[in-house]
């Protein structure tokens, strides 16, 4: 990120992120994600799949991530459950051990 803490460059690397590796995606997007107490996420042993409640605390960056991550189709098309008015989304990521199914 630059001086400001803007997630400039990294945008970049969000859109063309490979579609293998859902999981190291999103902790990523963790690590750039400010305001930590909008980012939640839930395991589920049953579907080895953790689910991702994200909010964009109204912050320019992360409004931008949440838009590279929407370039990102296949991300997009495969872990996008919901969002809403506000800033508000859901993802659900198959864990790290698990493959993508396509």
């Amino acid at each position: 990120m630059d001086s400001n803490e803007y997630p400039d460059k990294e945008l970049k690397e969000i859109v063309e992120w490979d579609y293998n590796d859902f999981a190291g995606l999103m902790e990523y997007v963790e690590e750039l994600w400010k305001y930590p107490q909008y980012f939640n996420k839930f395991h589920h042993n049953k579907t080895n799949k953790t689910r991702y409640e994200i909010s964009t605390g109204g912050w320019s960056g992360n409004e931008d991530i949440i838009d590279a991550m929407m370039e990102n189709a296949m991300f997009w098309s495969i872990c996008w459950l919901s969002s809403r008015r506000g800033g508000h989304y859901v993802f659900e990521v198959k864990d790290k051990s698990v493959k993508q199914g396509l």
